[in-house]
């Protein structure tokens, strides 16, 4: 099935047109020209969701609600100090080892985990991240467009097959394929053009420093990531499509030198997301424990990153005693720290003290009813528990909050169904396929629940209109 779509998007990718001009010197128009009649900003926005749902359709997604919600509240500090007028932003994470990053129109910006796992702490992992909110705050993709009026699908077809590509092909056969299509791809897909770069270098860097955050990440982000492609057969994702030159480097490290080199205070929390994305890519718990193991007994970048990730590891091994007292050491070190407070709590229902966990998820749920991760692990220890009217309701209101996230969705038809609420079963999986794109599987799921308002005239009601709603998504859809 992967390798029939990977062709497919390959021969998408090849049936782009090139543009007439071939350099890399781009006349850019100033902001607020043509450019914003080209494409406005609502289009971007409609273009830009509709290309996520695809994109989670066929790519890996985590489900981790820590990782997720670390990685969005981080996107919106930069956001808040950056160029956009709209902020209105949308994180997808992707479970894949490479280093990679992308933004695409209307405020979708996706890193894959291996990124997480490569920076080396927060500053260089926040340059990425203001590197891409200036790409989106210049409209560099409106620009490219008013280059190939009319272009707009073409586009977002080429931006999908080769980030599909980047994140789920790992072998030399699926790298030289996307090598192959650079050529006759290049002004469609996301390569930008020299200027581009360097205009979402420096605008990012003035992100970062309004943020607070180190000047000098950039510059040293870049070299971790050249420094590991001299190892590699494979550079980096990120370097494909944001190629690195010398000059690029010392333009990075010569605005960095106009700040004194001042020593800023490691976030321990980047360091404990961090850890969970690592144990994503381990072969094996087992494996995992040896290596966050070594690390506490020799170097490491952070060691309460490791020793979370110890902790973590031996939890998902199925040691929930070992995992405790790994843990307990940073219990006595920061014991409100809410990451600590969530495993903790994991851990007890592991280990059987189910009334433990549940009281101390209940007490942190009473402080932030609305927290992504609180909300999706009281919800799974609910569900594991066998409460699962409790967990539903919880999931009910969250997925207010969160309407367009498809793990909660997922969660919610499965505890709705332990449940036994049939109707609510098909309506959240009826989500969930919205959130994934599959429209069709989408309105099956509506006719399903149709059968179960048991003669409701306002859910029926509430279904209809939901039908409605996906058949005008159907029919304006630019991607079927």
């Amino acid at each position: 099935m992967q390798q029939r779509l990977i062709r497919f998007l390959l021969a998408t990718l090849l049936c782009v047109p090139l543009t007439a001009g071939g350099s890399n010197e781009l006349q850019l128009p100033t902001l607020g020209d043509t450019s914003s009649g080209m494409i406005s900003h609502r289009q971007e926005y409609q273009l830009g969701r509709e290309w996520l749902r695809l994109y989670r359709s066929q790519v890996p997604t985590s489900s981790d609600a820590q990782i997720q919600l670390y990685t969005e509240q981080l996107l919106n500090k930069l956001a808040q100090h950056s160029e956009l007028n709209n902020p209105d932003l949308e994180v997808v994470v992707t479970v894949n080892s490479s280093i990679n990053a992308f933004a695409v129109p209307g405020g979708v910006v996706g890193i894959h985990t291996g990124l997480l796992t490569a920076a080396e702490n927060e500053h260089q992992f926040a340059s990425v991240l203001a590197h891409e909110l200036a790409h989106l705050s210049q409209r560099h993709y409106a620009r490219r467009l008013e280059q190939q009026r009319n272009m707009a699908l073409p586009f977002y077809t080429a931006l999908l097959g080769s980030l599909v590509l980047a994140a789920t092909t790992g072998s030399d056969a699926g790298i030289a394929a996307i090598m192959s299509t650079q050529a006759a791809a290049h002004d469609a897909q996301l390569r930008f053009s020299r200027q581009n770069e360097q205009e979402a270098d420096r605008i990012g860097f003035q992100t970062m420093v309004r943020a607070g955050m180190d000047p000098y990440a950039s510059a040293n982000m870049f070299d971790l990531m050249l420094r590991q492609s001299r190892y590699s057969r494979r550079p980096p994702e990120f370097l494909l499509s944001h190629p690195v030159t010398e000059s690029r480097i010392s333009d990075a490290r010569n605005r960095a030198m106009r700040y004194p080199r001042d020593e800023f205070e490691e976030d321990v929390e980047y360091h404990l997301m961090r850890a969970r994305a690592r144990l994503l890519h381990q072969d094996s718990p087992q494996m995992a424990v040896r290596r966050f193991q070594s690390e506490l007994e020799g170097e490491r970048l952070s060691a309460e990153g490791s020793r979370y990730g110890l902790s973590l590891a031996h939890l998902r091994a199925g040691h929930p005693e070992r995992a405790m007292e790994a843990l307990e050491p940073l219990l006595a070190q920061d014991p409100d720290r809410l990451t600590y407070q969530l495993l903790k709590a994991e851990i007890q229902l592991e280990a059987g003290e189910e009334d433990e966990a549940l009281a101390l998820l209940n007490r942190l749920h009473e402080n932030d009813n609305r927290h992504h991760a609180i909300n999706m692990v009281y919800a799974d220890a609910l569900m594991r528990a066998g409460k699962h009217e409790e967990s539903t309701r919880i999931l009910e209101r969250h997925s207010r909050v969160r309407s367009d996230d498809p793990h909660v969705w997922y969660l919610l038809a499965e505890v709705s169904g332990l449940a036994g609420d049939i109707l609510q079963v098909h309506r959240a999986r009826a989500e969930y396929f919205i959130a994934m794109g599959a429209y069709p599987q989408a309105m099956a799921q509506l006719r399903n629940a149709q059968r179960h308002t048991r003669d409701s005239d306002y859910l029926a009601a509430l279904i209809n209109e939901r039908m409605r709603n996906v058949e005008d998504m159907q029919r304006s859809s630019r991607f079927r």
